[in-house]
């Protein structure tokens, strides 16, 4: 069966992330600063993936990261802070308008209000999809089923006519269990080759 829609995963694939320089700046404005609230990140990361799925709003996450930051950031400044962590891997956008020439183009991300907002939505490749599936927007996360259902119910293709490119094995693994496949995404270099592997064509 042919492959008719290209699902790309965003962090860490077309957009690495890196929360150093949000540490940093919370340093700069107190001394360990930034690496409490990373600490602390870290040990209630149910609150990331909560936001994440829909379950938080946002305000209810600020008052949260308010107090994580222990009332020293303003609320914009923490968004803006919280959101400049990435970076573009040119490379693998660039292939983005030579796969919709031929393929349907999608984006499938576990990610948030705040960073689309302030991160990552002004970036120009993102006009290349057809749709963004967000899972803030969606109610749910990666590897949850109903997530790549939902993408199949819109593009009214078989599983089969899916591919989804994602750096996190899991996500990749919950695609080939809806019957999709899937790559794992390590790095440029495999990526085309995996493309190449499995036909997939572009100018």
């Amino acid at each position: 069966m042919a492959v008719k829609n290209i699902v790309f995963d965003l962090g860490n694939v077309l957009i690495p992330f890196d929360y150093q320089p949000m540490i940093e700046g919370l340093n700069s404005i107190e001394g360990g600063l930034g690496l409490r609230f990373s600490d602390f990140y870290k040990a209630n990361y149910r609150h990331h993936r909560d936001y994440e799925s829909g379950q938080l709003t946002d305000d209810e996450f600020l008052s949260i990261m308010m107090n994580a930051t222990e009332h020293k950031i303003g609320k914009e400044e923490f968004c803006k802070l919280f959101s400049n962590i990435f970076t573009v891997n040119e490379n693998v956008t660039a292939l983005l308008p030579k796969l919709k020439t031929r393929y349907r183009v999608y984006l499938l991300s576990n990610t948030n209000a705040i960073h689309q907002k302030y991160g990552w939505a002004h970036y120009p490749f993102i006009r290349e999809f057809e749709k963004l599936f967000l899972s803030y927007e969606m109610g749910a996360v990666k590897p949850e089923p109903e997530i790549y259902q939902a993408v199949s119910r819109y593009t009214h293709s078989l599983p089969e006519e899916h591919i989804f490119i994602d750096d996190v094995a899991e996500y990749a693994e919950g695609a080939r269990a809806q019957g999709w496949d899937a790559i794992q995404f390590v790095g440029y270099g495999n990526l085309v080759e995996e493309l190449s592997r499995r036909g997939i064509v572009w100018e």
